[in-house]
């Protein structure tokens, strides 16, 4: 296979959780270089990566073809806009970008420079998530009246020395869990008519927003979206109500815990979740009352990927496009409008 060779911009949390974990056993890529601006720990778990300063090391070497920009969320425009310019193929974190415009501009970049560039939206690749579209598109719960996706943490302080606390346009819980739920909403309903939202920052001292409740208005199905950080006891992370029936779900997709742990995709059993964790249906098919517990199905990381290497090599269509991510840039800065005006935003 003709490796892809890949520089990684950071080697933070999402740089040693999720991305070179994923990319050092892909058979389609080389981890060839990583930027470690204050510490020296690559070499404790990628001996065969080099380790860089500075970001320009990894655009001006010639022999990489993708740029992972896994920087602090803020910065995300400036990095991917440095390396489509330098030629290189482009997976941005999310949040995408922090405005439209600047989405656009990076859109119209690769556009220009004929580079792939792509979101990194893994969680379409929860094995909840991909559970609840099965059932979705088996009508199951006959026609859905009601989707609630909630993602619920309890951190009652403040965590010092991290950007992720720091009062800086782009930087809290709606562009950063935001983002992956607002793309997941839309991957299964499309473009909402209209965005309500209240976000708010509810402990104490927070300089950041720490909670939100998003309403994503369609003609025909009603979306709710929330987050805090004050949440001690378990509530369903998915609760979905048709006219048929009903399917709760609680607990999160166990892949970055399994990577946290050293695990990565190519291992036996990658994804799966034990039977204590799976979902209820209660329902009715074909005239039969049904109630018991649906096997998640296993989650896979590593299949968007497959699909990034797919896209350069082989031109392949895109699972997650940039034009995607930017209708969820979009959807998140009419959700802190709605929120400052109290009133729904229409989506023009």
């Amino acid at each position: 296979m003709n490796k892809i060779r890949v520089g990684l911009a950071s080697f933070g949390m999402s740089g040693k959780v999720f991305h070179a974990p994923i990319l050092s056993h892909h058979q389609g890529f080389e981890l060839a270089k990583v930027l470690e601006r204050s510490k020296s720990e690559l070499k404790d778990f990628y001996p065969e990566s080099v380790s860089v300063k500075t970001f320009n090391e990894l655009i001006d070497d010639n022999s990489i073809e993708l740029i992972v920009v896994n920087t602090p969320d803020n910065t995300h425009f400036e990095y991917a806009q440095k390396a489509l310019k330098a030629g290189k193929h482009v997976v941005v974190e999310k949040p995408f970008t922090r405005t439209v415009a600047q989405g656009e501009e990076l859109i119209n970049l690769a556009d220009k420079h004929g580079k792939v560039l792509s979101v990194f939206q893994n969680r379409r690749w929860d094995g909840d998530f991909l559970t609840i579209k099965k059932i979705l598109e088996n009508e199951y719960l006959g026609r859905l009246v009601e989707f609630e996706s909630y993602y619920m943490r309890y951190r009652n302080f403040i965590q010092p020395d991290t950007w992720k606390e720091s009062a800086v346009h782009g930087i809290g819980v709606a562009y950063n869990m935001g983002s992956h739920m607002v793309d997941q909403a839309v991957a299964l309903f499309g473009i909402p008519e209209a965005v309500w939202a209240d976000i708010d920052k509810m402990r104490s001292g927070s300089e950041i927003d720490d909670y939100y409740h998003i309403r994503l208005i369609y003609p025909d199905v009603k979306v709710t979206l929330k987050a805090s950080l004050l949440v001690r006891e378990e509530v369903p992370r998915y609760t979905l109500h048709g006219a048929k029936g009903s399917f709760l779900k609680y607990g999160l997709d166990p892949q970055e815990e399994m990577l946290k742990k050293g695990g990565y995709p190519t291992m036996p059993g990658w994804g799966k979740e034990p039977e204590s964790r799976w979902g209820i249906l209660n329902t009715e098919i074909n005239g039969v009352h049904i109630r018991g517990k649906v096997e998640t199905c296993a989650g896979n990381y590593a299949a968007y990927y497959d699909n990034i290497y797919a896209a350069i090599r082989k031109r392949a269509e895109l699972e997650v496009t940039a034009e995607q991510a930017l209708i969820v840039i979009h959807l998140i800065n009419s959700a802190f409008e709605s929120s400052r005006s109290g009133m729904n935003v229409e989506i023009g």
